[in-house]
């Protein structure tokens, strides 16, 4: 075999080896483009639970679902309509409720409904018993901002555009003392980092608290007692600090698995494109 069919013969294998690093790349990419989707979804919706802050309500977001270890809920609110366990979906097509039945498209998402029940009953299992029957699932549709509606075993869909009304639309259920308690008691039982000053949600980490502004003194609602304080004490590893204090615990958990998953697919996109430029622009001219 002569020089030249040698170069050849390296040109042909490094041809090989980039079409099949090319392969991996595309494959790499698409595994990561559903969680990109989902985490940017999932900001969105927990801007617009923003809006309910300065109306009573507490959010917690991207916390843990109580009896499954590697699982998280979206969102969690308290508010003086009780605990609203919120699950995000970026679903594509048609969707809609009709007949008390979940749709999308010419499907019907029973398991999702189903999911949705599951969350609000792990919720209600650390709720104190008084309060267990005021926790309600909420689905939040990211790409339906318009749709409403209520499924026949009462779990609310709302767009983005209807979850605010939707959820400021129920009855008074909660005083101001009794939501800054079950804040404080979900806010132990649901995530390991507490962050009670936090009140911007452009930059929304896992396991972030988000505390209601105090509420305008004539807005009719009773005031709290003297010597008493609006805002909920997190008794623990860590305490509740005040809106200008915001404390956080020495130790964090874990970042939730999808996030893992993002990073690392993120990593191998970086390697292999690496490997792509060594074998296109290198290889074919090594040991010349």
């Amino acid at each position: 075999m002569g020089a030249g069919d040698g170069k050849a013969e390296q040109s042909r294998l490094a041809a090989e080896r980039v079409a099949r690093l090319k392969r991996r790349l595309d494959e790499a990419e698409g595994a990561t483009k559903p969680w990109d989707a989902d985490a940017v979804s999932e900001k969105m919706v927990a801007e617009k639970l923003g809006e309910l802050v300065p109306r009573g309500w507490y959010v917690l977001h991207d916390v843990h679902w109580p009896g499954r270890p590697k699982a998280n809920l979206d969102h969690v609110l308290v508010g003086p309509g009780g605990v609203v366990v919120v699950d995000c979906k970026n679903w594509t097509g048609e969707v809609r409720v009709l007949s008390g039945v979940l749709w999308q498209g010419r499907y019907a998402r029973t398991q999702a409904v189903e999911g949705a029940l599951a969350q609000c009953a792990a919720v209600s299992s650390v709720v104190s018993p008084p309060y267990r029957r005021l926790v309600r699932p909420l689905i939040c549709m990211a790409a339906q901002p318009d749709l409403f509606g209520v499924t026949a075993s009462d779990v609310a869909v709302a767009g983005t555009q209807r979850v605010v009304g939707a959820i400021e639309a129920l009855p008074q259920v909660l005083d101001q003392r009794t939501v800054a308690g079950l804040y404080a008691q979900l806010g132990q039982d649901l995530t390991h980092e507490q962050e009670p000053g936090i009140m911007a949600f452009r930059h929304v980490r896992p396991g972030t608290v988000v505390p209601p502004a105090a509420p305008p003194t004539n807005a009719g609602a009773p005031a709290a007692r003297s010597g008493s304080s609006a805002r909920p004490v997190v008794r623990g590893n860590s305490s509740a600090a005040g809106a200008g204090e915001g404390h956080r615990p020495a130790g964090r958990r874990a970042a939730p698995k999808a996030r893992q998953h993002g990073t690392g697919g993120a990593g191998r996109l970086a390697l292999l494109a690496a490997f792509v430029i060594f074998a296109v622009y290198i290889l074919p001219y090594w040991g010349q």
